[in-house]
């Protein structure tokens, strides 16, 4: 399973990528807002990270750039995405679910320019990724577990129904929305290729209460061996 941090803030993406080696980045209006940026100069310093890391390509490190939320229309969302694919060879341009979108993913897709169907919320909305090719698909999980649903079965849907049409790794599978260590294990339980999620999701997943009692018990055992 690979893992994307959602964020638009460099030290964030600098340090998930070094300590822990982060595979990719999805942001969103929110990131880019969170990071202080403007839009285009948010998306601009990511791009020149990318450049001074030597991380150049798509297949190397995919960033997720969404479009103006108030583009729905196709030929509106198309001339958007050429513009912002062409200022780095990593961006991957998410477009929404909407009939719009899936009309402008399908263009791009044959233009080359690679895409991240999101804001999905359901298997039937995953099936227009895989058709239309894109790169990657974007089931949210968090707003939907908000809601009393359990995400497992669903991503599980979503794996089968790829897997019965051979599309499967093609269009990857990106959790999105991800909020607790507990959600990584259901996605990766139920066949996601990726998780994207925020850096204290990451880091808390990597902890566990008994690993602290555990090295507060040979720490204690360590100091108090003789000879040491």
């Amino acid at each position: 399973m690979k893992f994307f941090l959602d964020s638009a803030k460099l030290d964030e993406i600098n340090k998930a990528y070094e300590d822990w080696g982060i595979d990719g980045v999805t942001t969103n209006p929110k990131h880019i807002q969170a990071s202080g940026k403007p839009f285009l100069t948010a998306i601009s310093d990511i791009a020149a990270w990318i450049k001074e890391k030597g991380l150049e390509g798509v297949d190397r490190f995919p960033v997720s750039v969404e479009l103006d939320p108030h583009l729905t229309e196709a030929e509106d969302m198309v001339n958007a995405a050429r513009k912002i694919s062409a200022m780095c060879e990593n961006f991957v341009i998410k477009i929404p679910c909407l009939p719009g979108g899936v009309k402008a993913a399908r263009i791009l897709e044959k233009e080359g320019i690679r895409t991240n169907l999101t804001l999905v919320f359901s298997p039937s909305q995953a099936i227009w990724a895989g058709r239309a090719g894109c790169l990657f698909v974007s089931p949210f999980i968090g707003w939907k577990e908000d809601n009393g649903e359990d995400c497992r079965g669903y991503i599980q849907d979503i794996v089968d129904i790829y897997e019965n049409y051979g599309w499967y790794g093609k269009t990857q599978i990106i959790a999105a929305a991800v909020r607790s260590p507990k959600q990584i294990v259901d996605c990766a339980v139920s066949g996601a290729d990726i998780v994207t999620a925020g850096f204290a999701v990451y880091a808390q997943s990597i902890k566990h209460a008994y690993t602290t009692q555990g090295i507060g018990t040979f720490t204690d055992a360590w100091d108090n061996t003789a000879g040491n």
